[in-house]
């Protein structure tokens, strides 16, 4: 995503940053790729939601993990980036997944919900868990992201 700036011409802090996107109801080219949606964002929190399906099966037969990496890295990142000012961006250093259950194209919709857990000048640290509507855990990850000055 390129940084969006506001009418001033001035940068927008990350917070401002994802609600434009929002409101635009663009989509990231992965997002678009994996169909899947940013649902919501406030402070220190994102909510991706998406429904798995074939079109993320591996040849066994289950929903790649990959699939739910990308949505827990999503999640974890875009929670950091409500954080930021208009001159800092991120990038994830590391991601720890933990698959609790298997996903499949009969789950229905799922959602990533991302929260920032510490947030420091050059670090933050960030959580997010992948539930369904019943509140099912299907995947749970911690990250590590550095804070870079534009």
């Amino acid at each position: 995503m390129s940084r969006l700036v506001d009418e001033a011409g001035t940068g927008l802090a990350g917070l401002d940053q994802l609600r434009a996107l929002l409101a635009s109801g663009r989509r990231p080219g992965i997002a678009v790729a994996l169909d899947f949606d940013l649902a919501i964002v406030e402070d220190g929190r994102a909510v991706f939601t998406g429904t798995p399906g074939e079109h993320a099966y591996n040849p066994i037969g289950s929903v790649h993990g990959g699939y739910a990496a990308t949505l827990l890295d999503s999640a974890c990142g875009c929670a950091v980036h409500t954080r930021l000012g208009a001159a800092q961006t991120y990038t994830t250093l590391e991601l720890k997944i933990a698959y609790h259950q298997t996903l499949h194209a009969t789950i229905g919709p799922i959602q990533a919900e991302g929260r920032v857990v510490s947030l420091g000048r050059r670090v933050a640290f960030a959580e997010a868990r992948i539930t369904d509507a019943e509140g099912r855990l299907y995947a749970s990850a911690t990250s590590t992201l550095l804070i870079i000055e534009r």
